[in-house]
């Protein structure tokens, strides 16, 4: 039995709505897919960038702590190294004040007298020459002129050796200086200081340490006395 063209009609028209119901039902499934993959991707791609920026932060984090630390360092480098000028000025006010008092052994004529036989004696023993000049201040000049016999008799008593001691008249001492001889030998290429600020100065360098502890008390980090 033929169709009538109502029927043809009505068959197309389900036909058309049913391919139509496919197709929204394929493009809802298509949107439903492109979401899914979009929120995978947009949540792959904020993770990723999450963990560039916390990495970026840890990375200042980490340079303002080492910053820090370095700042930190400086100063107490800094702190350290004034605490240490301090103590050096105040230990070498001390030799200063050591130095000025130098001054007071001349007062004494009898002291300083047998002070500077004592020197010229000692320059004679590490010298061990047969002629020595002696350096001293102009004005000791006659002083240690007459001291010569002794220091002679001193010394030859000491070594078993006779020794020719002359003042060097052309060459003084400085006239501010505190005092002592400096001894030549050998046309002068061979010299023995005996000054009392020479003496000064090598008793610092052996008791500046026992000083620096007499003054701020010993050192918690130093392991061995020099």
């Amino acid at each position: 039995m033929a169709l009538s063209d109502g029927d043809v009609q009505k068959q197309i028209n389900h036909m058309m709505a049913f391919i139509e119901q496919e197709a929204n039902e394929k493009a809802e499934e298509i949107d439903a897919k492109a979401e899914e993959e979009f929120n995978i991707e947009k949540g792959r791609l904020v993770q990723q960038q999450r963990l560039k920026i916390m990495e970026y932060y840890e990375k200042k984090e980490k340079q303002v702590e080492l910053q820090k630390k370095i700042q930190s360092s400086n100063m107490l480098n800094q702190a350290r190294l004034k605490v240490l000028k301090i103590r050096e000025d105040h230990v070498r006010d001390v030799l200063d004040e050591a130095r000025k008092r130098l001054g007071e052994v001349m007062q004494d004529s009898s002291q300083y007298r047998e002070l500077l036989k004592l020197l010229i004696v000692q320059g004679l023993c590490r010298l061990t020459e047969s002629h020595v000049v002696v350096r001293v201040r102009q004005v000791d000049v006659p002083l240690v002129e007459s001291l010569f016999d002794s220091v002679q008799d001193a010394y030859k008593q000491i070594t078993k050796k006779d020794v020719t001691v002359k003042i060097d008249q052309d060459n003084f001492l400085p006239s501010d200086s505190c005092g002592g001889v400096d001894l030549l030998a050998a046309r002068g290429r061979i010299k023995v200081s005996n000054t009392l600020e020479t003496r000064l100065e090598l008793i610092a360098q052996q008791l500046v340490p026992d000083i620096r502890s007499a003054l701020f008390g010993s050192n918690p980090n130093r392991k061995f006395d020099d």
